[in-house]
């Protein structure tokens, strides 16, 4: 029953911590994500980073997460963004490509560790970022679908990123590059197809049925379908459950999906996401890094706020909104986490480095949420040039 001991100090914690963030004009999530570091490892260890029962329920987590976003997101506000997504996302991966690697040079890492450390630096991971929008209602605003719209490309090309250095790196020489694009086109397409014409209609089928909670089950049934059929593809589950939100979003079901998955998402599950997130710090041989991590940490910082704002700014936003549409891409989150961790089981980062880039994880996504907050108070974040 140790599982009840974790879920009940999640809850309590976060929540308070939450409450107290806001109290000092911060937003909710960094407190919850503050929490994560306190009960794990790295300071009291009541909460194990290595528990199967808190990484499946924040799988849980950050697909309703990314789910909500969706049903909350403008699709035609997204379609009229699309070339601004496409150019944070790219931005977004250049600079911090080039960033990371230019840091492990530095430190004197071979070639083949200082470019995998460029492919970490190049993940995106908008989730904690969503959850800041959606709280100060900018979800909506042209700035937040840029933001949502350049991650979904981000995490593309990050993937096929990926594949490319560990083919050339000798880690993956197995590796089909026509047929990793082939999955992703397929994903996307099937997708598409299937938002359009089947989750309608499954809608309307299964919602009817005479049994408690039927329009509930059939939302959940095409969101983790989604997020299933997104990693069997290669991709981030939460790509999946992403397209689930906009595709139920354009139904006439929208409105009671919202209304009744919140309860559901905040009072369990999402708080057990944010807390993973803290789980994975462990101070541990940290001291003889310190400077190696403050480096790394600082130009992940800067390399994508700089990458995904020069990619806003050359695509009509004024200054002061690429700078937000920057920062909203700042955050590595669960994506450079999953990359990491492969990156180690395939020889590609030296596991007495494997610490510090994961505290420069958490530290991009505890960095990310005061940023926004202060960013898009600024009543001049939604105007144009």
């Amino acid at each position: 029953m140790a599982f009840v001991l974790y879920l009940v100090l999640i809850l309590v914690f976060t929540k308070v911590a939450g409450d107290l963030a806001v109290r000092l004009g911060q937003p909710a999530v960094l407190g919850k994500l503050i929490v994560g570091v306190i009960l794990g490892p790295a300071v009291l260890g009541w909460i194990p980073s290595d528990s199967s029962f808190i990484h499946e329920m924040s799988e849980i987590g950050v697909l309703l997460l990314m789910f909500i976003a969706g049903l909350e997101t403008d699709l035609d506000q997204l379609r009229r963004n699309w070339k601004s997504a496409l150019a944070v996302a790219v931005g977004g991966i250049i600079l911090p490509f080039l960033g990371g690697f230019a840091v492990a040079e530095v430190f004197g890492f071979p070639h083949n560790y200082a470019l995998f450390m460029g492919v970490i630096f190049s993940a995106t991971s908008v989730s904690i970022s969503a959850q800041v929008l959606k709280d100060m209602n900018k979800l909506n605003s042209r700035e937040g679908t840029t933001i949502l719209g350049a991650a979904v490309v981000d995490d593309v090309l990050v993937v096929i990123l990926l594949a490319v250095m560990m083919s050339l790196l000798g880690t993956g020489a197995d590796v089909s590059l026509g047929l990793l694009i082939g999955k992703k086109v397929l994903f996307f397409a099937v997708i598409i197809v299937a938002g359009w014409l089947l989750v309608p209609r499954f809608m309307k089928i299964f919602a009817p049925l005479r049994v408690t909670e039927a329009t509930m089950s059939a939302a959940l049934i095409i969101c983790f379908g989604f997020a299933y059929f997104a990693d069997i593809m290669g991709m981030a589950g939460i790509i999946g459950s992403f397209a689930a939100g906009i595709a139920i979003s354009q139904t006439s079901f929208k409105h009671t999906v919202e209304k009744k998955l919140e309860p559901i998402a905040y009072s369990i599950f999402v708080p057990v996401f944010f807390v993973s997130i803290g789980l994975n710090v462990s101070f541990e041989g940290v001291g003889q890094q310190i400077v190696f991590l403050i480096v790394l940490s600082l130009v992940a910082i800067v390399s994508k706020w700089i990458g995904g704002g020069l990619g806003a700014r050359l695509t009509g936003f004024n200054n002061h909104s690429s700078i937000a549409i920057g920062a909203g891409m700042i955050s590595r989150g669960e994506v450079a986490l999953i990359i990491a961790a492969t990156g180690l089981e395939a020889g590609l980062l030296q596991p007495e480095y494997f610490t510090s880039v994961i505290i420069m994880v958490i530290l991009t996504t505890l960095v990310a949420p005061p940023l926004l907050k202060y960013l898009f108070r600024e009543p001049s974040v939604v105007k144009e040039d």
